[in-house]
């Protein structure tokens, strides 16, 4: 027995040998093609540090970063009518749905969840594009209209982030009538006197922008997000002619007057609690954990710690 080939090297080889990484340790950005190492990719919103790219979030994720500590709960959404059509391609459709949710572990394309944003009581709906494209459904139908009759249940604003690629083919026009039934629970809000905030996430294309997706009160989208109807590829086709360069982008809709602010994902909450709390006529936002000082009080502890005049200097 060598003892130099059979215990040593193999211990030398075991010491400076190269450690596997996982694979889901990095992510390389689509557009500068940075690795980024996913804690700080995650800490920063799943934003690119180093070229500003906006990659997708997951729903919860959204959720999370909105509302004080994370802490949310969720709005019940009633459950549609199982595949009404009986649809069937090349799957069925309730085996897509099926997958769906096992590959996001969601009902649907939508979640609504209620809690506090800078200590501002809202309601926010938030659409997942990694279920079926984000596509408007019955289920997306109901979401919305349980979230803006919650909204005004509770006298809080109802925001909405879209992603969507249009309405659920496999719903048909159950699918398209979703258009129409938003809209009234939009004018819901609007008579209930509360305020509706969209913010426009990539890609909100199809039916979801000729409804809910373009009727707030105030428009925001994130940097670089398509935003429009039909495609760009139609649209030159329709009317022979080349579109502009970045046609459909958040930034070319804002110069064009179709949107209020293009926000930073990582600045999005602090301005959508200035917003609310605008819109609700409420006191500006106070930074930190504390709330506002009470005008009265902060006169009374300023008199108390004031020197009086005749008091030996």
């Amino acid at each position: 027995m060598n003892w130099i080939t059979n215990y040593v090297r193999p211990t030398i080889n075991s010491l400076f040998s190269r450690r596997e990484v996982p694979d889901n340790l990095w992510t390389k950005c689509g557009e500068c093609g940075t690795m980024l190492f996913h804690r700080e990719l995650a800490d920063n919103l799943n934003v690119c540090t180093n070229c500003n790219h906006h990659m997708p979030i997951g729903a919860r994720d959204r959720l999370a970063s909105l509302f004080d500590g994370g802490v949310f709960v969720d709005v019940k959404v009633p459950d549609p009518v199982a595949d009404p059509l009986h649809f069937r391609d090349q799957k069925k459709y309730t085996d897509r749905i099926k997958d769906a949710r096992k590959k996001t572990g969601e009902k649907d394309a939508m979640l609504v969840a209620e809690g506090q944003m800078g200590r501002t009581g809202v309601v926010v709906a938030v659409q997942d594009f990694s279920f079926m494209g984000g596509s408007m459904s019955m289920y997306v139908g109901n979401a919305i209209v349980a979230g803006a009759e919650r909204a005004i249940a509770l006298g809080q604003p109802l925001i909405l982030f879209s992603a969507a690629g249009g309405a659920r083919m496999q719903e048909g026009i159950m699918g398209l009538m979703q258009m129409p039934r938003t809209t009234i629970a939009v004018q819901m809000l609007k008579e209930a006197g509360l305020p509706y905030i969209v913010v426009l996430t990539h890609p909100t294309t199809g039916g979801v922008t000729a409804s809910y997706a373009m009727l707030g009160d105030v428009q925001i989208a994130e940097p670089n997000a398509l935003i429009g109807f039909a495609g760009a590829r139609v649209i030159e086709q329709t009317i022979g002619e080349k579109l502009p360069e970045g046609f459909q982008r958040a930034e070319y809709l804002l110069d064009h007057g179709m949107l209020d602010r293009v926000t930073n994902r990582t600045d999005l909450k602090d301005e959508l609690v200035t917003i609310v709390r605008m819109l609700t006529k409420q006191s500006a936002p106070v930074k930190g954990d504390l709330p506002a000082p009470d005008a009265a009080e902060s006169e009374a502890e300023t008199a108390e710690v004031a020197p009086a005049e005749d008091a030996p200097k």
